[in-house]
């Protein structure tokens, strides 16, 4: 007999109490599970969000097979990823995560600690199994799983998206219509985003205390170094924070001017943190700027393909181009492994053809000295 102050969160025994009859069984150790699952995940300090998420994900599974989990089979899981590839079309990494998602409730409600098996088995006659495989699942076999045609933008393409930011400015405050410290703004945010190689939710989420010195750069005054405190989570975990160095002076020049003479023209600026306000003294979102790149890269004639995270490629790109040691981009951008920021990269043909001619130039020297 398994004492009450050795059962662990989550388990059959918690959730569910001993000699009551339920009206709809089914339906309730169903629930009974979820619940049970949400506080084992808890434990682990997994966040809100992703619990939710994961529930969710489950809960659909169960609705695509029909069945209650203790009835769940492998062919079920079959046919909701081919329902998943052929008719939602839905990304490999998507598939993925939810397969994960179904695999970890199953490896919960099949372990023996938390004794549902058990519980299904005295209530149903069966028990849950396992239906996540490899042969059934999809496999991370790639480092990078997003659209091939996702590049970053060459110097050019940078430059032009940049002067355009400009001139929608410039046009809004010579015609004198309303929109110009919004087109000042989203200019800078751009501007921001390539300066620092930020990602939407990170440059979205920046507030003005979040700029300091860098002894190293003096000459950049309060601006030598950045923090970033939303940076992309790893699986279950909250923001990764990190310290980004500021290494375009230009771009400094222009988040301080428009923190010293646009943003306190913004309404409610006084009592906000973030550094991109609305209009209505609100906090810019992700979407908003995404929406504004894809005017602007409309209005150029640009690829569709190319969305902000393009300017985050291009700042990595473009340093490596520069000679600036991998390692250091690497910590600038986030990246645990190197292997990421190097997907990122997409140097120009002029740069590999300099490098190239530096490898046989040493390798003729090398065969001269031979000689």
């Amino acid at each position: 007999m398994v004492r009450q102050d050795e059962t662990p969160e989550g388990s059959a025994r918690l959730e569910l109490v001993d000699g009551v009859s339920l009206l709809h069984p089914e339906d309730a150790v169903f629930d009974a599970m979820l619940s049970g699952w949400e506080r084992q995940q808890r434990g682990r300090r997994l966040e809100p969000d992703t619990i939710k998420e994961r529930h969710r994900i489950v809960r659909r599974f169960a609705v695509f097979s029909g069945e209650y989990p203790w009835r769940w089979t492998a062919a079920h899981m079959d046919e909701w990823s081919t329902s998943l590839i052929a008719e939602h079309g839905r990304a490999k990494s998507t598939i993925r995560s939810y397969q994960g998602a179904v695999r970890q409730f199953c490896d919960f409600v099949t372990s023996p600690h938390y004794a549902w098996a058990e519980e299904c088995e005295v209530r149903f006659g069966t028990h849950p199994v396992q239906v996540c495989h490899e042969w059934n699942t999809a496999v991370h076999l790639e480092d990078y799983e997003g659209d091939p045609d996702r590049r970053p933008m060459t110097r050019e393409e940078v430059q032009a998206l940049l002067d355009y930011a400009d001139d929608r400015v410039e046009a809004a405050v010579r015609l004198g219509r309303k929109g110009a410290l919004t087109a000042y703004r989203d200019a800078t945010v751009f501007k921001t985003i390539y300066g620092w190689g930020l990602r939407c939710r990170e440059v979205s989420r920046l507030d003005v205390t979040d700029f300091y010195r860098n002894p190293k750069a003096p000459e950049l005054g309060g601006f030598g170094n950045m923090h970033v405190r939303y940076g992309k989570a790893s699986r279950g975990s909250g923001p990764r924070r990190r310290t980004v160095a500021s290494v375009m002076p230009w771009a400094v020049e222009s988040l301080e001017d428009y923190l010293v003479n646009i943003r306190p023209r913004f309404r409610h600026h006084a009592g906000h943190r973030a550094v991109w306000l609305t209009e209505r003294g609100g906090r810019l979102q992700p979407r908003e700027i995404e929406e504004r790149f894809a005017a602007y890269r409309d209005a150029l004639g640009m690829d569709r393909e190319l969305v902000p995270h393009c300017l985050r490629h291009s700042y990595v790109t473009h340093l490596i181009e520069d000679g600036v040691d991998p390692k250091f981009v690497q910590e600038q951008v986030g990246h645990r492994f190197a292997s990421t920021t190097a997907i990122y990269t997409g140097v120009s043909t002029d740069f590999t053809n300099t490098m190239m001619r530096r490898a046989l130039e040493r390798a003729f020297a090398a065969e001269e000295e031979t000689k």
